[in-house]
């Protein structure tokens, strides 16, 4: 006996999984304007940045180690390595070193990571199908937009119900990127949407053992995309009603909490793309309005730590939750808001290796954690996620108390990372790494991308 239930009546919504998929087909190169093109480069820049340093990452080698042991293929570039692979392992594992510090994109009102998940996809198969770089552009947009649009729309419910937003929303992205770069029509992305459903999945549950889960998360969705995107355009079928459906994406991960006019809004007039954010620092975005707050008070009040008898850090309650003081890998130092906090305080530059052992452990950061208190706040509650921000009171052992309130971090709203930024970012990173030549060859090509004739440079490791 069938006991399915049977669809649910039309409602004004019962098309959402369908405007989605017609957008994504019908829209041209000719219709981004200027801003989402250089939204576009800016965003490049940073994926190779973070690709770059992530790919040396040890959960990025050991993952090399199995695909090449298991793929002889040699169809599409591996980000920081002469080896190659099939194009669904190259996107699994660039999307994997994309997040493998904690240093890739992001986007406020969704709350997820989108390079990971989309750029991959595209490029792995854009080089296999010698793609020019206007659809590459093209496609690319097209993905931050579906993953960002849905992201958006279910955040923060999501978040605390214990879903990773970047995997689940990001495979429905980075199989509606592949699907435009391939020439998917309405009724082929529609299936390769469907079928991104259910390959929908990522739990939180990483955070508090370290777990590298998390740093795979974005690579799965990138690898589940491409193979979605083709099996769609092969007549596969998805279900037409994957997001919006009785027993669809948006019922099995919020409860159809679904802030409906936010999926929708401005579609083919604005991209989300222009407004991905990026990390001055390596670790979770959630922490870094604190950080900003304590370098500011640092710099207006020439701060010693050892003056500083305690931290009290208000965030939103997503942010909160971010209090743990103990770890045992990376991955749970750079989400812990009292580490963040301890390094910003102690030291003048927080980068990567700040994380490490060896840094983190220090006597005079474990001494700083200790004395971090975290808390909800509420005003910071109340704007989130328009605004991720963050307030932070110093107090000091001769009882002064000194507060700063940061509306926006480094990087997003009102407070973004120019273009210079992203230049030094990707430079600092990477130059020890691929060399001083080939950085500066790879800057020129992202600011000019739109204009080149081939894309080799981006496909040679």
């Amino acid at each position: 006996m069938n006991d399915v239930a049977p669809p649910a009546a039309a409602t004004e919504h019962n098309d959402a999984t369908r405007r989605l998929a017609r957008h994504v087909a019908t829209t041209g190169y000719a219709d981004l304007s200027e801003r989402a093109v250089h939204a576009f480069k800016r965003a490049l820049m940073d994926y190779l940045a973070t690709s770059i340093t992530g790919s040396q990452e040890p959960v990025s080698k050991q993952m090399l180690d199995y695909l090449a042991s298991v793929d002889e293929s040699r169809t599409a570039a591996v980000i920081g390595s002469t080896q190659r692979l099939s194009v669904l392992n190259a996107a699994l594992l660039n999307g994997t070193s994309t997040h493998a510090l904690d240093f890739d994109d992001g986007h406020t009102n969704a709350s997820a990571h989108p390079a990971g998940p989309n750029f991959p996809a595209v490029f792995a198969v854009a080089e296999q199908k010698a793609m020019d770089a206007k659809s590459v552009i093209l496609a690319t947009v097209m993905g931050y937009d579906v993953m960002l649009r849905v992201s958006s729309a279910i955040h923060p419910t999501s978040a605390l119900r214990g879903w990773h937003n970047t995997p689940i929303t990001g495979v429905l992205g980075a199989a509606a990127g592949v699907s435009r770069l391939i020439g998917n029509d309405e009724e082929q992305t529609l299936y390769a949407i469907g079928l991104a459903g259910s390959f929908a999945g990522g739990l939180f549950e990483f955070l508090g053992e370290g777990a590298d889960i998390k740093r795979i998360h974005p690579g799965k969705a990138a690898r589940d995309g491409v193979l979605c995107a083709e099996l769609g355009k092969r007549g596969i079928t998805g279900p037409m009603h994957v997001l919006e459906g009785k027993h669809g994406f948006f019922k099995a991960f919020v409860e159809n909490k679904v802030n409906w006019e936010r999926l929708m809004l401005d579609l083919g007039s604005r991209y989300e793309i222009e407004d991905a954010y990026f990390k001055p620092y390596p670790c979770c975005r959630h922490l870094h309005p604190i950080m900003d707050g304590i370098v500011t008070l640092k710099r207006k009040h020439q701060i010693n730590p050892s003056q500083v008898e305690r931290i009290e850090a208000g965030s939103y309650a997503v942010g909160a939750r971010h209090n743990h003081t103990s770890w045992e890998a990376l991955l749970d130092a750079q989400m812990s808001m009292p580490c963040a906090a301890a390094l910003a305080l102690v030291e003048d530059n927080v980068t990567s290796p700040s994380f490490k052992p060896g840094r983190i452990d220090r006597p005079e950061v474990q001494d700083m954690i200790k004395k971090v208190s975290v808390y909800t706040d509420a005003e910071t509650d109340r704007v989130y996620p328009q605004r991720r921000g963050g307030v932070v009171t110093l107090v000091m052992k001769d009882g002064a108390r000194l507060t700063e309130r940061v509306l926006d971090p480094k990087g997003e709203g009102e407070n973004l990372m120019s273009d210079a930024d992203l230049e030094t970012k990707f430079l600092s990173n990477c130059e020890a790494i691929i060399g001083k030549d080939k950085c500066q060859r790879l800057v020129d090509a992202v600011w000019s991308f739109d204009r080149l004739d081939n894309l080799a440079l981006f496909y040679r490791w």
